[in-house]
């Protein structure tokens, strides 16, 4: 099977969005896992959003893409994170 060219004009900024039960903890749980990936990430560039009732925060973290496989990997870590409930 050959892989499909990625529609992706890497290096790029790149919005990732995780949502989660609001707890204590998310919000830097989420930055650490992302600095995993692209340690030139900043806190700074997150934007938070609370849901209605307060039970859920939307976190999207803009990073800096460089590679489809660094992509994968950081939405799969993501992914199999407890406190995360969706990532997009």
């Amino acid at each position: 099977m050959t892989e499909q060219p990625s529609l992706i004009d890497y290096p790029c900024a790149f919005p990732i969005k995780v949502m989660g039960k609001s707890q204590e903890n998310f919000i830097p749980t989420i930055c650490a896992i992302i600095k995993c990936h692209d340690p030139d990430f900043s806190d700074a560039s997150v934007e938070v959003r609370t849901s209605k009732k307060g039970g859920y925060l939307s976190v999207t973290c803009t990073i800096l893409a460089t590679s489809r496989a660094q992509l994968d990997s950081i939405y799969q870590e993501l992914f199999n994170h407890p406190m995360v409930t969706m990532v997009l």
